[in-house]
């Protein structure tokens, strides 16, 4: 995989390039449909598959206090977009600037002239340019006098659910973890820091917790989970708890994580929290020892749907 953050980067047009474009925030089954069309196009021409998609994601920059918390960070959708088998990714900087090149000028000085496509697979409601007055028709219009193709690729359905990043962050705010992941093809994850908390965990509690500085910005609804850790690339099965621990009366907000049968200092770690089961909402006890049974009885629940017994 080539990653090309900056089109001053390509020095020559790409071999007979077939190239798809979108946010691609989430890299669901409807992204994976669009990349497994262009690889197919990609094969038939003997070129190269390439994704262009955009950091931060323009609603970000064009109108902030509208734009939707992002599904996958960067980092983690360049790495899913290679899981898929794309030669090249373009992720480009949006700016205003960016923003105000005409549809036109987009496809004529960008698409056909430095990446020089010989065809294009887009979604069957794709828009793009300054206030997004290009679309499919315009894609087509101008492929026939510059000369490459273009391909729609139709909406995707699972269980008559649209596929779309709207519908997964509905899902994941509520908390309905098997509906995320059929719509994305995986368990929903979220990725932080490890950061130093209040030791409650494990002084008060008898459970310590890794506290989480997130690199995300969406978050399951506020609850208890049985999860997956995957620290230094090893899958260890926790009990997650998300929200504004009510029983200390404190009201900030927090992702914290008890990893079951796990001992070592993760402080500074970046881990990866994958959401399986939701086990029940977050709620108010009398007591700090309520609070703590009820943990356990967690933890107990945690093991029998993650297969993970206790060792003895």
């Amino acid at each position: 995989m080539t990653i090309i953050r900056d089109l001053s980067q390509i020095r020559e047009p790409l071999v007979n390039p077939v190239l798809t474009i979108g946010n691609f925030d989430g890299v669901h089954h409807g992204h994976l449909a669009l990349f497994a069309r262009v690889k197919e196009r990609a094969r038939a021409l003997n070129g190269q598959s390439a994704v262009m998609t955009f950091d931060p994601h323009p609603m970000k920059i064009m109108n902030p206090d509208l734009a939707p918390p992002i599904i996958t960070p960067t980092s983690q959708k360049i790495q899913l977009i290679d899981d898929a088998g794309i030669d090249v990714i373009f992720c480009l900087p949006f700016t205003r600037e960016f923003a105000a090149v005409t549809a036109e000028d987009f496809i004529h000085e960008i698409l056909v002239k430095r990446i020089g496509i010989r065809e294009i697979v887009v979604g069957y409601d794709y828009s793009f340019g300054r206030d997004r007055r290009g679309d499919i028709d315009l894609l087509r219009k101008m492929g026939e006098t510059l000369g490459y193709r273009v391909h729609v690729v139709d909406p995707i359905r699972i269980d008559t659910t649209l596929v779309s990043s709207t519908s997964i962050r509905e899902l994941v705010r509520e908390g309905a973890l098997s509906g995320a992941k059929k719509l994305l093809g995986r368990d929903y994850q979220i990725t932080g820091t490890v950061v130093k908390g209040r030791n409650r965990g494990g002084r008060l509690l008898g459970f310590p917790t890794a506290n989480l500085d997130l690199l995300d910005e969406l978050t399951p609804k506020p609850g208890v989970y049985a999860v997956n850790v995957v620290i230094d690339g090893v899958l260890h099965p926790g009990v997650t708890n998300i929200g504004y621990n009510p029983t200390f009366g404190e009201g900030n907000f927090s992702v914290e994580t008890h990893i079951l049968d796990f001992s070592g200092d993760l402080l500074g770690k970046t881990i990866q929290v994958r959401f399986l089961f939701r086990l029940r909402d977050e709620k108010t006890f009398d007591s700090i020892e309520a609070l703590a049974d009820q943990i356990g009885k967690d933890i107990l629940r945690a093991r029998e749907l993650l297969g993970s017994p206790r060792d003895h």
